[in-house]
């Protein structure tokens, strides 16, 4: 199951206590003192990883404590520190504040790690106050709770193309015919609940990742539909492909629709490359076919790609342009 957000409570580990103890050996009644430190606290660390692809571990386990550091020994013995625990989440992950929703951490590459709730310090033995004018200190420092953390995690997909489109545009088939991916497929609206991602091998042991994005309708920025919840995934594109249905009444309609709502989500979405297309052309007869292959939209320079990944038309040099349109986006 895909799951792309989770609510959790982190506690670093408290530090453990200094002590007051003082040297009782042979031949020296009145020795030092000799309280060691307390061990500092264990930290929660959050790092990424490659091979997670979604949040569901975190609808299970929404707590994480981390241990306490042991209190410091007798003969300037410290305490040992805590053990750290370490939450592993999928490369993409969006850490945020859970009263503020303000991001604090973006994990957007393989292995990173950052303490996210940091451990106590342990509290200093008697044997560090020792001075001049008071060389028995009997008194130590307690040792300093950890911190505790709320906070949101927000999982947004990583691909190099993201597929756009009205629900039934054709968006699972598409990657379902081009990738490994097995989506569910059927002929009513909303049949994607949630991300897909594959990757598509194109020749020589060379690939790119696409994402098919549940479906979007006007007003999904304002969380109708599916909404927001999945408008997020797209964020992380390098490239848009639009998909419009080639037995659409009004192109130009559609495309305003889709370019609003991405528009209206984030105004960043629209410096993307943003490439457009006709799918299902199984459906329509060569006549309509060659006045769909005709029309441009307003203020878009290429034309639209035709292809129906039914019949398999067109599909090959949707698979080419995508695949060069990755390569430049990434260098």
């Amino acid at each position: 199951m895909f799951v792309d957000y989770a609510v959790i409570e982190v506690h670093a580990g408290k530090g453990g206590d200094g002590i007051v103890t003082f040297r009782r050996e042979k031949y020296v009644p009145k020795g030092g003192p000799s309280g060691g430190d307390g061990g500092n606290g264990g930290n929660i660390i959050i790092q990424s990883n490659n091979n997670l692809h979604t949040l569901l571990d975190f609808r299970y386990k929404k707590k994480y404590q981390a241990s306490d550091g042991d209190k410091g020994g007798s003969s300037l013995k410290d305490g040992k520190d805590g053990n750290d625990v370490i939450i592993k989440v999928p490369v993409g992950t969006v850490i945020k504040d859970a009263e503020s929703e303000e991001p604090i951490y973006d994990l957007n590459t393989e292995g990173q790690k950052i303490i996210l709730a940091k451990g106590g310090k342990g509290g200093k033995g008697n044997s560090k106050f020792a001075t001049p004018t008071n060389q028995t200190p009997r008194f130590a420092e307690p040792g300093i709770p950890g911190e505790f953390r709320k906070v949101i995690l927000e999982l947004k997909l990583i691909a190099d193309v993201g597929l756009v489109g009205f629900p039934n545009a054709g968006k699972s088939t598409l990657i379902s015919k081009i990738s490994s991916a097995r989506p569910k497929i059927a002929d009513y609206p909303f049949t994607t609940l949630e991300p897909n991602l594959g990757i598509v091998k194109y020749q020589d042991y060379q690939s790119f990742t696409v994402a098919d994005i549940p479906g979007i309708i006007e007003g999904a920025h304002k969380g109708k539909g599916l909404g927001i919840k999945f408008l997020r995934h797209i964020e992380r594109t390098r490239i848009i492909l639009l998909l419009i249905e080639v037995t659409s009444e009004n192109f130009q309609k559609d495309y305003n629709t889709l370019i609003g709502e991405l528009k209206s989500y984030s105004q960043k979405l629209l410096k993307k490359k943003i490439i457009v297309s006709f799918s299902k052309a199984d459906l329509i007869d060569k006549e309509r076919l060659k006045e769909v292959s005709k029309f441009r939209f307003k203020g878009i320079k290429e034309k639209p790609f035709i292809f129906s990944s039914v019949s398999g038309t067109g599909l090959q040099e949707l698979i080419d342009h995508l695949w060069q349109s990755a390569r430049e986006a990434s260098s």
